[in-house]
C-alpha cells in the first residue's frame, strides 16, 4: 500500500487519489461485466450433464470427445480450416496492395474510394449478405467454396487496408527513393524495403481477417451449403436444434484460440513499438 501511495505527486490532493482508486476499480468492473458471460460457458464445457445448466453436478470431457468424434463437427472444422485461411491469404494481398497504392497516391475521389473499401466493416451484415448472394446466385456460384472465400475475404480486406494504412503513417518513403535511385526494381524494392517496414501492420490485418472468417456466420448462412459448413453455422444450427453442452465445448476452444490470436496481435504491435524507439 505504502509503495502505491508513492505513486502519487507530494501536490495530490485526497479528491485525486479517491479518483485514481476509483477509476481503476471502474475498470476492473468494465472488464469483468464483458469477460464474466464468456468465461461462464467454460465450466458448462466440463458439465456431465447433457443440458447448459448450473450448478454443475459433475465434470467430464464427454463433450470434447463427441467434438472429435461426431462427423458433423470435424467436417466443419475442415471446411472452416479451408476457408478461413483462404480468405485471409486473399485479403491480406489485396489489402496490402490497396493501402499501399492509397498511401502514395493523391487524386480526386481518394476518400470516396476508401470509403467504399472499408464498407464491408460498417454495413449491417446482413445486407452484405443479401447482397453476396444475389451476385454470386447468378453466376452459378452459391454452395460453392469460391463464393464463400471470396465473400470472406471481401470480409476480412477492410481489416488489413486500416492497420496497413496505419503502419504506413510512420513510413519513411525516402528509404523507397534510395531503394530506386541504386538500381532496384520496384518489385524488388517493395519485397525487401517496403514490406519487411510494415510486415507487423500486414500480420496484424491478416490476424483481424481471419478471425472475422472464422467467426462469419451471417454470409455464410446465404452461400454455403451443406458441404460448406462452417464451425459458426454448425453451432447456429445446433443452437436452433439441440443446446448440446458440445457448443460449449467448441466455444472453450474458440475462446482459447481468438485470445492466442489477440495475445500474438499485442506482441506484435510490441515488438513494432520497440523497433520504432
Amino acid at each position: 500500500m505504502r509503495s502505491l501511495l508513492h505513486t502519487f505527486p507530494p501536490y495530490a490532493t485526497l479528491a485525486e487519489r479517491v479518483w485514481y482508486y476509483a477509476l481503476r476499480v471502474l475498470c476492473v468492473l468494465v472488464l469483468l461485466y464483458l469477460a464474466l458471460p464468456i468465461l461462464a460457458i467454460v465450466p458448462l464445457s466440463f458439465s456431465d450433464s447433457s443440458f447448459l445448466a448450473y450448478p454443475i453436478s459433475g465434470f467430464s470431457l464427454r463433450w470434447y470427445r463427441n467434438l472429435f468424434e461426431a462427423e458433423e463437427w470435424m467436417r466443419a472444422a475442415k471446411n472452416s480450416f479451408i476457408v478461413a485461411p483462404a480468405a485471409t491469404l486473399i485479403a491480406t494481398v489485396l489489402g496490402t496492395l490497396a493501402a499501399t497504392g492509397l498511401s502514395k497516391a493523391e487524386f480526386r475521389g481518394k476518400a470516396l474510394l476508401m470509403a467504399v473499401l472499408i464498407s464491408p466493416m460498417v454495413v449491417p451484415v446482413i445486407v452484405v449478405g443479401v447482397g453476396m448472394y444475389l451476385f454470386f446466385a447468378p453466376l452459378g456460384l452459391s454452395d460453392s467454396y469460391t463464393a464463400l472465400i471470396l465473400a470472406h475475404a471481401a470480409l476480412g480486406a477492410p481489416f488489413v487496408v486500416t492497420t496497413v494504412l496505419a503502419t504506413l503513417q510512420g513510413f519513411n518513403h525516402n528509404l523507397v527513393r534510395a531503394s530506386l535511385s541504386l538500381g532496384a526494381g520496384r518489385l524488388t524494392t517493395f519485397f525487401r524495403i517496403t514490406l519487411p517496414l510494415i510486415a507487423p501492420g500486414v500480420i496484424s490485418g491478416a490476424l483481424f481477417a481471419f478471425a472475422t472468417s472464422f467467426d462469419e456466420v451471417v454470409v455464410t448462412l446465404f452461400l454455403a451449403g451443406a458441404e460448406q459448413v462452417t464451425l459458426p453455422r454448425q453451432m447456429f444450427t445446433g443452437i436452433r436444434e439441440n443446446i448440446s453442452p458440445t457448443i460449449a465445448a467448441l466455444a472453450t476452444i474458440l475462446i482459447v484460440f481468438s485470445t492466442t490470436l489477440l495475445l500474438a496481435l499485442e506482441w506484435l504491435r510490441g515488438r513494432a513499438a520497440r523497433r520504432g524507439a
